[in-house]
């Protein structure tokens, strides 16, 4: 007997402030692009600065992780139309715990994740703390998938994979962001079974998804590809994802929203 197919759209932003990005349309932008799962990054907002407005979406449920080693730092922050089984928002690793920036749903056909990953450009401890948590991270994840269960892992991975996904390739290849350590890195997880899923799409397309505030940067395109769906590659082999883009044409930040459309079930 077929089993009717479902389409599941998701959406995923690092906001660069939630607060600051309210001010400039969020929730007009958040409407237009009507996603079932929608995840925010970097929202910069303690648990006590969480709004009714943010949380409350009609017709969606929210969860959130916030930094606790400081204020205005890091968070992250999903709305989703379908009802997790589970929710987690901890490695198990204070270390990384602390700095509220993962979020896990399980939604039975797969688990997701919402993850805004350490940039390493402030100094090498940083640069050590984002490797460190890259390995931890995956880690968890090869446990689960390991165990048959369907990924999918999106956010701002700070990281852009090749020199197509950047702009100045040469130029920042000594630049944390673009470190052969760090694409190494996303070399690895696409070796473990991870797909990009733009890329499986549009394997030469340059575009991107960051751009500094300075130099007019943006206006006139000079990017870096660092925010991914990546999604393990039974769901490619499934037949699940229909689509996967970027959408420069939504602002409020200094990155854009990406996106990815499946369709589970079968013929």
């Amino acid at each position: 007997m077929s089993k009717k197919k479902r389409r599941v759209k998701l959406i995923s932003w690092n906001v660069n402030g939630l607060r600051a990005v309210i001010k400039k349309d969020f929730f007009a932008s958040f409407h237009l692009m009507d996603a079932d799962i929608f995840s925010i990054q970097e929202t910069k907002i303690q648990q006590n600065q969480l709004t009714d407005e943010m949380k409350n979406i009609e017709g969606y449920e929210s969860c959130w992780s916030h930094a606790t080693v400081k204020k205005g730092y890091s968070g992250v922050g999903t709305y989703s139309r379908i009802k997790p089984a589970r929710v987690n928002t901890a490695l198990g690793i204070s270390r990384f715990d602390q700095e509220g920036r993962i979020i896990e749903l399980d939604f039975g056909d797969f688990i997701f994740f919402n993850v805004y990953f350490p940039n390493g450009q402030m100094s090498d401890e940083r640069l050590q703390y984002k490797l460190d948590f890259y390995e931890k991270f995956f880690e968890y994840t090869d446990s689960l998938k390991n165990g048959g269960r369907s990924l999918i892992i999106t956010g701002d991975y700070n990281t852009a994979h090749n020199e197509i996904d950047l702009k100045n390739p040469k130029a920042n290849e000594n630049t944390s962001g673009f470190l052969r350590i760090e694409r190494d890195w996303l070399d690895r997880i696409a070796q473990n079974g991870y797909v990009d899923a733009f890329r499986h799409f549009f394997p030469d397309t340059v575009k991107y998804s960051w751009w500094t505030y300075r130099f007019k940067a943006r206006d006139r395109n000079i990017g870096w590809r660092i925010d991914y769906f990546f999604v393990t590659q039974d769901i490619i082999k499934k037949g699940w994802v229909k689509e996967a883009f970027i959408d420069n044409d939504i602002f409020g930040s200094d990155h854009c929203p990406i996106g990815l459309v499946l369709e589970i079930g079968s013929d």
